[in-house]
């Protein structure tokens, strides 16, 4: 079974920078894509972006190319995605998720979620 736990939310400024985990566990990390989605209030769930051993490069929203990047620690079973540039729009809960070997654009099901953690970004 799939665990993942999210840390690293918290508050930044307009321009500021943040860094989330999640730690994986439960299965090997380099078998999963884990993709990191966010949901604001009043707003659907967005795929922020997705990491895959098994796919050549990581996939990125438009709304984030640029200023967020995806990594992975396979010795830390740990996926992290760095925030950089923050915006206000970019205030939401943000999880992350898994599913087994490919990203697909990250429109298909990820069966396993992590927690969530807040991101508020101050304009």
């Amino acid at each position: 079974e799939v665990q993942l736990v999210e840390s690293g939310g918290g508050m930044a400024d307009t321009g500021g920078s943040l860094r989330l985990s999640c730690a994986v566990s439960g299965v090997p990390v380099n078998a999963y894509a884990i993709g990191w989605f966010r949901q604001a209030p009043g707003k659907e769930r967005e795929g922020v972006s997705c990491i895959s051993s098994a796919e050549g490069a990581p996939y990125y929203a438009d709304s984030v190319k640029g200023r967020f990047t995806i990594s992975s620690d396979n010795a830390k079973a740990t996926v992290y995605l760095q925030m950089n540039n923050l915006k206000p729009e970019d205030t939401a809960v943000y999880s992350c998720a898994a599913r087994p070997m490919f990203c697909w654009s990250m429109t298909q099901t990820f069966p396993s979620w992590g927690q969530g953690t807040q991101v508020t970004v101050s304009s």
